[in-house]
Protein backbone atom coordinates (compact mmCIF):
# COMPACT_ATOMS: atom_id res chain seq x y z
CA UNK A 1 0.00 0.00 0.00
CA UNK A 2 1.32 3.45 -0.93
CA UNK A 3 1.12 6.05 1.87
CA UNK A 4 -0.55 9.14 0.51
CA UNK A 5 -0.49 12.74 1.67
CA UNK A 6 -3.82 14.14 0.43
CA UNK A 7 -4.16 17.80 -0.48
CA UNK A 8 -7.67 17.74 0.97
CA UNK A 9 -8.76 16.14 4.20
CA UNK A 10 -11.22 13.23 3.95
CA UNK A 11 -12.69 10.91 6.54
CA UNK A 12 -10.41 7.91 7.17
CA UNK A 13 -13.33 5.71 6.10
CA UNK A 14 -12.90 6.85 2.49
CA UNK A 15 -9.32 5.59 2.51
CA UNK A 16 -10.50 2.32 4.07
CA UNK A 17 -13.17 1.89 1.37
CA UNK A 18 -10.59 2.49 -1.36
CA UNK A 19 -8.26 -0.13 0.08
CA UNK A 20 -11.04 -2.71 0.37
CA UNK A 21 -12.07 -2.06 -3.24
CA UNK A 22 -8.47 -2.34 -4.45
CA UNK A 23 -8.20 -5.78 -2.82
CA UNK A 24 -11.70 -6.92 -3.75
CA UNK A 25 -12.63 -7.37 -0.11
CA UNK A 26 -16.13 -6.85 1.21
CA UNK A 27 -16.74 -5.15 4.55
CA UNK A 28 -17.84 -8.51 5.99
CA UNK A 29 -14.69 -10.22 4.79
CA UNK A 30 -12.47 -7.47 6.16
CA UNK A 31 -14.29 -7.65 9.48
CA UNK A 32 -13.53 -11.35 9.63
CA UNK A 33 -9.85 -10.68 8.82
CA UNK A 34 -9.38 -8.27 11.72
CA UNK A 35 -11.73 -10.09 14.06
CA UNK A 36 -14.08 -7.14 14.52
CA UNK A 37 -17.86 -6.67 14.05
CA UNK A 38 -18.92 -5.81 10.51
CA UNK A 39 -20.86 -2.83 11.94
CA UNK A 40 -17.62 -1.25 13.19
CA UNK A 41 -16.14 -1.40 9.69
CA UNK A 42 -19.35 0.04 8.20
CA UNK A 43 -19.50 2.87 10.77
CA UNK A 44 -15.91 3.89 10.06
CA UNK A 45 -16.48 3.89 6.30
CA UNK A 46 -19.59 6.07 6.77
CA UNK A 47 -17.74 8.46 9.16
CA UNK A 48 -20.00 7.51 12.05
CA UNK A 49 -17.14 6.28 14.18
CA UNK A 50 -13.54 7.34 14.61
CA UNK A 51 -10.42 5.26 14.47
CA UNK A 52 -9.00 4.30 17.85
CA UNK A 53 -5.42 3.19 18.53
CA UNK A 54 -6.67 -0.41 18.68
CA UNK A 55 -8.42 -0.29 15.29
CA UNK A 56 -5.43 1.59 13.82
CA UNK A 57 -3.20 -1.28 14.91
CA UNK A 58 -5.59 -3.83 13.36
CA UNK A 59 -5.77 -1.90 10.05
CA UNK A 60 -1.98 -1.61 9.96
CA UNK A 61 -1.58 -5.38 10.40
CA UNK A 62 -4.12 -6.09 7.66
CA UNK A 63 -2.78 -3.60 5.09
CA UNK A 64 0.94 -3.70 5.89
CA UNK A 65 1.08 -0.05 6.96
CA UNK A 66 1.85 1.62 10.27
CA UNK A 67 -0.76 2.32 12.93
CA UNK A 68 0.50 5.90 12.97
CA UNK A 69 -0.68 6.35 9.37
CA UNK A 70 -4.28 5.63 10.33
CA UNK A 71 -4.07 7.74 13.48
CA UNK A 72 -2.72 10.63 11.41
CA UNK A 73 -5.70 10.32 9.05
CA UNK A 74 -8.08 10.36 12.01
CA UNK A 75 -6.36 13.32 13.64
CA UNK A 76 -6.31 15.33 10.43
CA UNK A 77 -10.01 14.64 9.90
CA UNK A 78 -11.00 15.60 13.44
CA UNK A 79 -8.93 18.78 13.30
CA UNK A 80 -10.51 19.74 9.98
CA UNK A 81 -13.87 19.89 11.73
CA UNK A 82 -12.66 22.33 14.39
CA UNK A 83 -13.58 25.96 13.57
CA UNK A 84 -10.60 28.22 12.90
CA UNK A 85 -9.45 30.20 15.94
CA UNK A 86 -8.79 33.91 15.97
CA UNK A 87 -5.53 35.16 17.45
CA UNK A 88 -6.95 35.87 20.91
CA UNK A 89 -5.55 32.69 22.47
CA UNK A 90 -2.11 33.25 20.99
CA UNK A 91 -2.14 36.89 22.12
CA UNK A 92 -3.25 35.93 25.62
CA UNK A 93 -0.47 33.33 25.87
CA UNK A 94 2.09 35.83 24.60
CA UNK A 95 0.90 38.43 27.09
CA UNK A 96 1.24 36.06 30.03
CA UNK A 97 4.56 34.75 28.76
CA UNK A 98 6.09 38.22 28.89
CA UNK A 99 4.29 39.84 31.82
CA UNK A 100 3.35 38.59 35.34
CA UNK A 101 -0.33 39.05 34.56
CA UNK A 102 -1.69 36.67 37.19
CA UNK A 103 0.37 38.26 39.97
CA UNK A 104 -0.61 41.76 38.86
CA UNK A 105 -4.30 40.87 38.94
CA UNK A 106 -3.91 39.13 42.30
CA UNK A 107 -2.36 42.26 43.80
CA UNK A 108 -4.93 44.59 42.29
CA UNK A 109 -2.41 46.37 40.07
CA UNK A 110 -4.66 45.75 37.09
CA UNK A 111 -8.34 44.69 37.03
CA UNK A 112 -9.39 41.15 36.19
CA UNK A 113 -11.10 40.63 32.84
CA UNK A 114 -11.18 38.77 29.57
CA UNK A 115 -8.21 38.54 27.20
CA UNK A 116 -8.96 41.84 25.48
CA UNK A 117 -9.47 43.72 28.74
CA UNK A 118 -6.36 42.19 30.30
CA UNK A 119 -4.21 43.12 27.32
CA UNK A 120 -5.51 46.68 27.38
CA UNK A 121 -4.84 46.95 31.13
CA UNK A 122 -1.31 45.55 30.84
CA UNK A 123 -0.37 47.86 27.97
CA UNK A 124 -1.73 50.82 29.92
CA UNK A 125 0.14 49.81 33.06
CA UNK A 126 3.47 49.54 31.21
CA UNK A 127 2.65 52.50 28.94
CA UNK A 128 3.49 50.61 25.77
CA UNK A 129 1.55 50.40 22.46
CA UNK A 130 1.86 46.63 21.90
CA UNK A 131 2.87 43.40 23.61
CA UNK A 132 6.27 43.37 21.89
CA UNK A 133 7.10 47.02 22.47
CA UNK A 134 10.11 47.82 24.70
CA UNK A 135 9.48 49.35 28.12
CA UNK A 136 11.26 52.64 28.70
CA UNK A 137 11.53 54.29 32.11
CA UNK A 138 14.59 56.09 33.46
CA UNK A 139 15.67 54.87 36.89
CA UNK A 140 18.50 53.62 39.07
CA UNK A 141 17.92 50.18 40.56
CA UNK A 142 19.55 47.49 42.70
CA UNK A 143 18.70 44.11 41.24
CA UNK A 144 20.17 40.72 40.36
CA UNK A 145 21.05 38.42 37.50
CA UNK A 146 19.91 39.66 34.09
CA UNK A 147 21.53 42.42 32.13
CA UNK A 148 18.11 43.40 30.79
CA UNK A 149 15.44 44.52 33.23
CA UNK A 150 12.89 41.71 33.46
CA UNK A 151 9.15 42.23 33.09
CA UNK A 152 8.72 41.28 36.77
CA UNK A 153 11.17 44.02 37.74
CA UNK A 154 9.51 46.52 35.41
CA UNK A 155 6.14 45.73 36.97
CA UNK A 156 7.51 46.41 40.44
CA UNK A 157 9.22 49.66 39.40
CA UNK A 158 6.12 50.98 37.65
CA UNK A 159 3.94 50.07 40.64
CA UNK A 160 6.28 52.17 42.79
CA UNK A 161 5.76 54.95 40.27
CA UNK A 162 1.97 54.63 40.48
CA UNK A 163 1.96 54.97 44.24
CA UNK A 164 4.60 57.68 44.41
CA UNK A 165 2.72 59.84 41.94
CA UNK A 166 -0.24 59.90 44.32
CA UNK A 167 1.86 61.24 47.22
CA UNK A 168 1.84 64.94 48.01
CA UNK A 169 5.22 66.37 48.95
CA UNK A 170 6.86 69.79 49.17
CA UNK A 171 9.37 70.69 46.46
CA UNK A 172 12.54 68.63 46.66
CA UNK A 173 15.57 70.25 48.28
CA UNK A 174 18.93 68.54 48.03
CA UNK A 175 20.38 70.85 50.67
CA UNK A 176 17.52 69.99 53.04
CA UNK A 177 18.15 66.28 52.49
CA UNK A 178 21.86 66.68 53.20
CA UNK A 179 21.03 68.62 56.34
CA UNK A 180 18.78 65.75 57.47
CA UNK A 181 21.56 63.15 57.24
CA UNK A 182 22.64 63.52 60.90
CA UNK A 183 19.01 63.16 61.98
CA UNK A 184 18.64 60.00 59.90
CA UNK A 185 21.86 58.58 61.32
CA UNK A 186 20.57 59.14 64.86
CA UNK A 187 17.71 56.77 64.01
CA UNK A 188 20.18 53.93 63.44
CA UNK A 189 20.59 53.09 67.12
CA UNK A 190 17.18 51.52 67.77
CA UNK A 191 14.97 49.54 65.35
CA UNK A 192 11.79 51.37 66.42
CA UNK A 193 13.23 54.71 65.30
CA UNK A 194 12.96 53.56 61.68
CA UNK A 195 9.32 54.64 61.77
CA UNK A 196 10.45 58.29 61.39
CA UNK A 197 12.20 57.75 58.04
CA UNK A 198 9.17 58.41 55.76
CA UNK A 199 8.39 61.69 57.53
CA UNK A 200 11.95 62.97 57.31
CA UNK A 201 12.22 62.13 53.63
CA UNK A 202 8.82 63.70 52.95
CA UNK A 203 9.96 66.95 54.58
CA UNK A 204 12.79 67.09 52.03
CA UNK A 205 10.50 66.39 49.09
CA UNK A 206 11.50 62.72 48.65
CA UNK A 207 8.63 60.32 47.98
CA UNK A 208 9.24 57.06 49.86
CA UNK A 209 7.31 53.92 48.89
CA UNK A 210 7.49 50.25 49.86
CA UNK A 211 6.17 47.62 47.44
CA UNK A 212 6.37 43.90 48.14
CA UNK A 213 8.37 42.31 45.29
CA UNK A 214 6.93 39.82 42.84
CA UNK A 215 8.45 36.37 43.52
CA UNK A 216 11.52 35.89 41.36
CA UNK A 217 11.92 39.58 40.55
CA UNK A 218 15.22 39.85 42.46
CA UNK A 219 15.14 43.59 43.07
CA UNK A 220 15.97 45.51 46.25
CA UNK A 221 15.31 49.17 45.54
CA UNK A 222 14.92 51.92 42.99
CA UNK A 223 15.40 55.66 42.59
CA UNK A 224 13.78 57.68 39.84
CA UNK A 225 12.44 61.16 39.19
CA UNK A 226 8.95 62.36 38.30
CA UNK A 227 7.36 65.74 37.55
CA UNK A 228 9.89 66.63 34.87
CA UNK A 229 12.84 65.29 36.87
CA UNK A 230 12.07 67.59 39.79
CA UNK A 231 10.70 65.13 42.34
CA UNK A 232 12.73 62.08 43.46
CA UNK A 233 11.20 58.75 44.37
CA UNK A 234 12.77 56.05 46.53
CA UNK A 235 11.20 52.60 46.47
CA UNK A 236 12.25 49.59 48.53
CA UNK A 237 11.13 45.96 48.50
CA UNK A 238 12.27 45.10 52.05
CA UNK A 239 13.20 41.76 50.49
CA UNK A 240 15.75 41.23 53.25
CA UNK A 241 13.78 41.93 56.41
CA UNK A 242 16.75 42.90 58.59
CA UNK A 243 17.84 46.19 60.09
CA UNK A 244 21.18 46.26 58.29
CA UNK A 245 19.71 45.53 54.86
CA UNK A 246 17.07 48.23 55.31
CA UNK A 247 19.60 50.92 56.15
CA UNK A 248 22.08 49.88 53.48
CA UNK A 249 19.39 49.91 50.77
CA UNK A 250 17.98 53.22 52.02
CA UNK A 251 21.34 54.99 52.08
CA UNK A 252 22.13 53.53 48.68
CA UNK A 253 19.02 55.12 47.16
CA UNK A 254 19.49 58.38 49.06
CA UNK A 255 22.94 58.67 47.48
CA UNK A 256 21.32 58.28 44.06
CA UNK A 257 18.90 61.06 44.93
CA UNK A 258 21.65 63.41 46.08
CA UNK A 259 23.64 62.70 42.90
CA UNK A 260 20.63 63.09 40.62
CA UNK A 261 21.14 59.55 39.31
CA UNK A 262 18.52 57.99 37.06
CA UNK A 263 17.39 61.23 35.45
CA UNK A 264 18.98 60.71 32.05
CA UNK A 265 19.40 56.95 31.59
CA UNK A 266 18.89 53.70 33.52
CA UNK A 267 21.55 52.91 36.10
CA UNK A 268 21.78 49.27 37.14
CA UNK A 269 23.70 47.34 39.75
CA UNK A 270 24.14 43.59 39.19
CA UNK A 271 24.92 41.98 42.51
CA UNK A 272 25.88 38.69 40.86
CA UNK A 273 27.37 40.17 37.71
CA UNK A 274 29.17 43.33 38.76
CA UNK A 275 31.02 43.61 35.46
CA UNK A 276 27.79 44.94 33.98
CA UNK A 277 27.29 47.50 36.72
CA UNK A 278 27.39 51.28 36.61
CA UNK A 279 30.04 53.44 38.28
CA UNK A 280 27.38 55.41 40.10
CA UNK A 281 26.25 52.15 41.71
CA UNK A 282 29.73 51.66 43.15
CA UNK A 283 29.59 55.19 44.52
CA UNK A 284 26.18 54.53 46.06
CA UNK A 285 27.40 51.27 47.60
CA UNK A 286 30.43 52.92 49.20
CA UNK A 287 28.32 55.75 50.53
CA UNK A 288 25.74 53.35 51.94
CA UNK A 289 28.41 51.26 53.65
CA UNK A 290 30.03 54.39 55.09
CA UNK A 291 26.73 55.61 56.55
CA UNK A 292 26.04 52.20 58.07
CA UNK A 293 29.50 51.98 59.62
CA UNK A 294 32.24 54.54 58.83
CA UNK A 295 34.59 52.68 56.50
CA UNK A 296 37.78 53.62 58.34
CA UNK A 297 36.32 52.53 61.68
CA UNK A 298 35.08 49.26 60.15
CA UNK A 299 38.47 48.54 58.65
CA UNK A 300 40.21 49.24 61.95
CA UNK A 301 37.77 47.02 63.86
CA UNK A 302 38.34 44.11 61.49
CA UNK A 303 42.16 44.48 61.64
CA UNK A 304 42.12 44.50 65.44
CA UNK A 305 39.77 41.57 65.97
CA UNK A 306 40.11 39.21 63.02
CA UNK A 307 39.67 36.29 62.98
CA UNK A 308 38.14 36.08 66.49
CA UNK A 309 35.19 38.47 66.62
CA UNK A 310 33.57 38.41 70.05
CA UNK A 311 30.07 39.53 70.94
CA UNK A 312 31.52 41.86 73.58
CA UNK A 313 33.72 43.63 71.03
CA UNK A 314 30.81 43.93 68.58
CA UNK A 315 28.50 45.49 71.17
CA UNK A 316 31.20 47.82 72.43
CA UNK A 317 32.06 48.98 68.92
CA UNK A 318 28.38 49.55 68.12
CA UNK A 319 27.99 51.78 71.20
CA UNK A 320 31.06 53.82 70.28
CA UNK A 321 29.92 54.56 66.71
CA UNK A 322 26.26 54.92 67.77
CA UNK A 323 24.84 52.20 65.54
CA UNK A 324 22.61 49.24 66.27
CA UNK A 325 24.73 46.04 66.61
CA UNK A 326 22.75 44.46 63.77
CA UNK A 327 23.92 47.17 61.37
CA UNK A 328 27.53 46.58 62.41
CA UNK A 329 27.01 42.83 62.07
CA UNK A 330 25.70 43.29 58.53
CA UNK A 331 28.72 45.30 57.43
CA UNK A 332 31.05 42.85 59.15
CA UNK A 333 29.43 40.01 57.24
CA UNK A 334 29.84 41.90 53.97
CA UNK A 335 33.49 42.71 54.58
CA UNK A 336 34.54 39.25 55.79
CA UNK A 337 32.05 37.16 53.74
CA UNK A 338 31.25 35.33 56.98
CA UNK A 339 27.48 35.49 56.75
CA UNK A 340 26.93 33.57 59.97
CA UNK A 341 28.46 36.23 62.25
CA UNK A 342 26.13 37.67 64.89
CA UNK A 343 22.92 36.98 62.99
CA UNK A 344 20.96 37.02 66.25
CA UNK A 345 21.67 40.75 66.52
CA UNK A 346 19.90 41.55 63.24
CA UNK A 347 16.24 42.20 64.15
CA UNK A 348 13.41 42.32 61.64
CA UNK A 349 12.07 45.78 60.91
CA UNK A 350 9.45 45.32 58.20
CA UNK A 351 6.57 45.45 60.68
CA UNK A 352 7.88 48.81 61.95
CA UNK A 353 8.46 50.72 58.71
CA UNK A 354 5.29 49.52 57.00
CA UNK A 355 3.25 51.22 59.72
CA UNK A 356 4.36 54.68 58.60
CA UNK A 357 5.44 54.29 54.95
CA UNK A 358 3.10 54.09 51.96
CA UNK A 359 3.12 50.33 51.47
CA UNK A 360 1.70 47.93 48.89
CA UNK A 361 1.80 44.32 50.02
CA UNK A 362 2.97 42.65 53.22
CA UNK A 363 -0.62 42.67 54.40
CA UNK A 364 -0.96 46.43 53.98
CA UNK A 365 -3.32 48.17 51.58
CA UNK A 366 -2.10 51.13 49.61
Amino acid sequence: MTIRAPAEVFPPGEFLADELEARGWTQTEFAEIIGRPQKLVNDIINAKRGITPETAADFAAAFGTSAQFWMNLETAWQLSKVPARDDSIARSAKLRERFPVREMVKRGWIPAGGPVELERSVLTFFDIPSIDAPIEFRHAARRNYQKEVSAHQWAWILRVNQLATALKTPPFSGSALRAKIPELERLMVEPEEIRHVPRILMECGVRFVIVEPIPGSEIQGVCFWINENKSPVVGLTLKGDQIDKFWFDLWHEIEHVLNGDGKDHPIIEYETASEFGDESEDVANRSAANHCVPLSAMKDFILRHTPMFSEKSLLGFARIIKRHPGIVAGQLQRQTKRWDLFKKHQPRIRHIITQTALTDGYGASS
